[in-house]
């Protein structure tokens, strides 16, 4: 990639997110208060540039948004385990434990093999 194209790649994720985040303010408060705690979890399993967790994210924003246009109760959307609901989502995503795992795997692959 030309740092062009990196810078606008990153020029364009920043709009994006701050996009998101204008949505994300216009949810009702119970959305808000979830959609903000599921954020902060799921961040702290990205690997790479995070983008994986940012369309999740885009995700479960048009989940809400159309959930809550809908005037169901956040809870009834998520279930009362929000994490197990977070946790389905990242299951697609390639997160910090992926390459943890991968790490490891290839080590001692590695160490076996001398």
């Amino acid at each position: 990639m030309t740092m062009t194209g990196f810078l606008t790649r990153i020029i364009g994720d920043k709009k994006e997110w701050k996009a998101m985040e204008a949505r994300a303010n216009l949810l009702p408060r119970d959305y808000r208060i979830v959609y903000n705690e599921m954020k902060s979890y799921m961040w702290r399993f990205t690997s790479g540039d995070g983008m994986d967790i940012v369309a999740i994210l885009r995700e479960v924003l048009d989940l809400f948004e159309d959930s809550a246009a809908a005037g169901k109760g956040v809870l009834d959307v998520t279930g009362p385990d929000v994490a197990a609901f977070c946790d389905a989502r990242l299951s697609g995503a390639t997160t910090y434990m992926d390459r943890s795992r991968a790490s490891l795997n290839r080590g001692v692959a590695a160490k076996l093999a001398d």
